[in-house]
């Protein structure tokens, strides 16, 4: 790696407040880059880079959205090399973008995530906190009681506040207010944000903070994680990946991916139809711009769409019939 994308990435880091793994992707990017063009700047050039998208998309038959990620990569430190008086101008805004398939986000039943919750709702109750307190601490029942409580508390908090993985692993003690019913979010960029929490889920949390003080055997501080492993450890995403593959994989109505994600997808999906405003989403999911709260619009536009064919009476008819118009 060149002194030059080392000045680049240190500036993504220390002045873009670009997250680690963000980071990771954008090196990757321009180590492959580098590798096969060349040195930079005297490789960012229109020819170069119209090579390098032929070899993703031919040789190393990457998709198009790979390919386009390559491109907003490589334009992003075009754009950093024009500020260092190192390029004239960005020759990636000449390169073609290929074709992308548009992809919906992938979202759950309301329907099935309420069975869930009812079914688990024991999990996270008193009596089943009561009788936790009541074992010893190296009972296996009472690591059993902890392990399905956090489970279930995972999915709570992933369903009914929209967080990110990484928001979610990173949450401390601190970021709790009970007294306004609020959880404080450090998200994206190092920008703070305001979720709301229904009752329910703040007496749910309120338990698990209870159950969790006795699993570690004292008392944790502001500053310690809100959520913790069996073992006392700040939850980690391979964890939490887990968590929701396991709970969620024998729900019925519920197929296809798994993921924290999805239940963030889910919960905007559900609060735009149920009459919630863009913006209103966009600050609860911590979006910064409102174009990518506007892509939940077209999930409701397919849902639209399955009830009109299967209720209205012409399209009924043509199913049936065939179109005569």
């Amino acid at each position: 790696m060149s002194a030059l994308t080392d000045k680049y990435l240190d500036f993504l880091t220390g002045i873009r407040r670009y997250s680690p793994r963000t980071v990771a992707i954008y090196r990757d990017v321009l180590d492959r880059y580098e590798a096969y063009c060349g040195e930079f700047p005297a490789s960012v050039d229109i020819r170069s880079l119209r090579n390098y998208e032929m070899y993703l998309m031919d040789e190393c038959r990457e998709s198009p959205r790979t390919v386009d990620l390559h491109l907003s990569v490589l334009s992003g430190f075009a754009r950093f090399l024009m500020r260092e008086g190192l390029l004239a101008s960005n020759p990636v805004r000449l390169v073609p973008r290929p074709k992308k398939e548009k992809r919906l986000p992938d979202f759950f039943r309301e329907e099935s995530l309420k069975e869930y919750l009812a079914s688990t709702e024991a999990d996270a109750g008193e009596d089943t906190l009561a009788l936790q307190l009541a074992l010893a601490p190296g009972d296996k029942t009472g690591l059993h009681l902890y392990q399905r409580r956090l489970s279930r508390l995972i999915i709570s908090l992933l369903y009914s506040t929209g967080l990110r993985r990484a928001e979610l692993v990173g949450l401390n003690r601190g970021n709790l207010d009970f007294r306004r019913a609020a959880l404080n979010v450090l998200g994206k960029g190092n920008k703070m944000r305001e979720i709301p929490l229904v009752p329910s889920l703040c007496k749910e949390i309120s338990l698990y903070l209870k159950s969790v003080d006795k699993r570690v055997g004292e008392p944790i501080g502001a500053d310690g994680p809100l959520l913790v492993t069996e073992n006392g450890r700040r939850l980690y995403p391979v964890y939490v990946d887990r968590v929701v593959k396991r709970e969620l994989g024998g729900v019925a109505g519920i197929s296809g991916r798994k993921s924290p994600h999805v239940l963030r997808h889910t919960l905007a999906t559900e609060l735009l139809d149920g009459g919630a405003d863009l913006n209103s989403i966009k600050e609860l999911l911590g979006h910064s711009s409102l174009a990518a709260t506007q892509v939940y619009t077209h999930n409701t536009v397919e849902r639209l769409k399955n009830v009109y064919d299967h209720a209205h009476p012409r399209a009924k008819n043509t199913e049936k019939h065939g179109s005569k118009d």
